[in-house]
C-alpha cells in the first residue's frame, strides 16, 4: 500500500518543514509494517513537496497512525497536506524488464443495487 501526502511549502518555511518531515518519517519508519519512505520535492516548482511511504497493508498503516510518536511527530504534519485522497492500493506492478503482475483489490466488492 502506498501513501502519498502532498504539501505546498513557501521557500522561507522549507527548512522548518524539512526538519518536521524528517521527524515524521522517522516516527513512521519505526512502526511495524513500514516498508520504505521518501521526502520528495518537485523539480519544476520547489514549493511542492511530497511525503511518500509504503506499507505492508492498509491495516499496518492505520495501526501506525495510532502510535504515540506518530501522533506527536507525523500527524500534525500530515494534517497540513493537501486535502485529497492519499492512500492507494497497488493493483498492478512491473519490475524493470518484467511483465505486469496484477493483484486483487483489498476493497470490499461493490454492493448490489
Amino acid at each position: 500500500m502506498l501513501v502519498t501526502n502532498r504539501f505546498v511549502v513557501e521557500p522561507d518555511a522549507a527548512d522548518t518543514f524539512t526538519e518536521r518531515a524528517h521527524a515524521a518519517l522517522t516516527a513512521l519508519a519505526a512502526r511495524p509494517g513500514y516498508l520504505r519512505g521518501q521526502l520528495l520535492r518537485a523539480l519544476d516548482d520547489p514549493r511542492h513537496w511530497s511525503l511518500l511511504t509504503e506499507w505492508e497493508s492498509v491495516g499496518t498503516y492505520r495501526r501506525a497512525l495510532g502510535d504515540f510518536d506518530v501522533k506527536i511527530h507525523a500527524t500534525p504534519l500530515l494534517a497540513e497536506s493537501i486535502d485529497e485522497p492519499s492512500a492507494y492500493e497497488a493493483l498492478a506492478s512491473a519490475a524493470a524488464g518484467g511483465a505486469v503482475v496484477v493483484a486483487a483489490s483489498d476493497r470490499a466488492a461493490e454492493p448490489y443495487r
